[in-house]
């Protein structure tokens, strides 16, 4: 009999453990993987950007805004970062307040790993799990690959459905619907998206082409809609669109809705095509624009807009405005998400509403606790979403 058992060793799996041991708590750590982890390993581009300087409520997607708030300030980046500096593993301070390691995130694996260890945690990967049930005495049972396990907490860590590639499944969907709790919808989220096909074609030759640009699209907040917007790097793919800015709205986006792109942020177009005009009135359209952007994307855009380039003294005031908008207001042709297979996170998942946002615990459920990404938390781009692994993972280790 096992005090706790946590199925997922990732992030907020890795971290409860951790800190049920630490209370003296007998607990195994189960995963399906060869290796603990997956996704820590191969996120930031391997150099795992652990938290960020900067987190806060708002960063979060969630139908109940309120949920992240106990755990987030119970366990903050202050608290992981410390822990970070403990084992000296070095970082290094990005945009955005994003943190990564200089070295490798095989050093945050190790990090946790060494954590558990010295806590008591078992950790015993390549593990699938068949089944599980709740016991009279509420205690649960696991019917396992390895054989068969009882425990009086148990923890789903399990993630959601993003790089299946990485191990994901649907396992803590199946769990919360066994116990008859409410899954929202779910969908990819931090994903590139995908052009119409002809569109497509048009703008493949552009891949690899990368710059800043904000996108924008309309959300509803109530009965209300406003429009939220982000500006980072964008980049051309030969399927469509990625980039950090891309990727942040796509959280927003809705299919059907359109999505707004000002390619050039921190100008205004049609006050620099009206002072160039008065000043290099021979000074031809694709110069010009090829002077803010790169030329392969100043061509493909007026080609779509059928607009030819010629010296600025033949256009009129209306065509200078067309141009602008052109260029400010791009709305490409959205065919959808790349979906799970390149998705960083899964948006919805377990209703909030019936899990305690102090310890992780589902209401109606005694001893039954959901983390991470398992639950319907999203977070922006940048670290937010391992800093909520690290809190809920924490806040569920001091009870379970």
């Amino acid at each position: 009999m096992w005090d706790v058992i946590i199925i997922g060793a990732g992030a907020s799996g890795l971290m409860c453990a951790i800190e049920a041991g630490k209370r003296g708590r007998k607990v195994l750590l189960l995963d399906h993987a060869k290796r603990a982890g997956q996704k820590i390993i191969m996120s930031g581009g391997g150099r795992c950007n652990f938290t960020n300087l900067y987190v806060e409520p708002h960063h979060f997607l969630c139908d109940n805004p309120h949920f992240v708030k106990s755990a987030l300030s119970r366990y903050s980046q202050w608290d992981f970062i410390a822990l970070v500096d403990k084992h000296n593993i070095s970082w290094h301070e990005r945009d955005h307040g994003q943190l990564f390691c200089d070295d490798s995130a095989k050093q945050i694996i190790k990090m946790l790993l060494d954590e558990a260890h010295s806590a008591g945690v078992k950790v015993q990967l390549q593990c699938e799990i068949f089944s599980q049930q709740q016991l009279s005495d509420n205690h649960y049972s696991l019917q396992t690959k390895s054989g068969s396990y009882e425990c009086q907490s148990l923890v789903v860590a399990t993630g959601g459905l993003s790089l299946p590639k990485m191990g994901a499944t649907p396992l803590a969907y199946k769990i919360a619907d066994y116990y008859q709790l409410p899954v929202k919808a779910t969908r990819a989220g931090l994903v590139p998206f995908t052009l119409h096909q002809a569109q497509k074609e048009k703008f493949a030759d552009l891949s690899g082409i990368s710059f800043p640009a904000r996108a924008s699209c309309d959300i509803k907040v109530g009965k209300k809609t406003k429009q939220i917007s982000f500006t980072e790097a964008l980049l051309f793919t030969h399927r469509g669109l990625s980039g950090p800015v891309i990727l942040q709205i796509s959280n927003y986006w809705q299919a059907g809705e359109p999505l707004i792109l000002d390619l050039l942020p921190k100008l205004d177009l049609f006050k620099e095509l009206l002072f160039t005009q008065q000043k290099r009135p021979e000074l031809g359209l694709k110069t010009l624009l090829s002077q803010q952007l790169p030329k392969r994307v100043v061509e493909c855009l007026l080609e779509s807009a059928a607009i030819n380039s010629v010296p600025l003294k033949q256009y009129n005031e209306k065509q200078l405005q067309r141009v602008s908008e052109l260029f400010h207001q791009w709305q490409p042709q959205i065919n959808g998400t790349e979906g799970y297979r390149t998705a960083e996170v899964t948006l919805g998942g377990i209703d909030t509403d019936v899990i305690s946002s102090k310890t992780m615990q589902c209401k109606s459920v005694q001893g039954l606790y959901f983390i991470g990404e398992a639950l319907d938390v999203t977070g922006w781009l940048g670290g937010f979403n391992f800093q909520f692994a690290w809190s809920s993972g924490w806040a569920a280790g001091q009870v379970v």
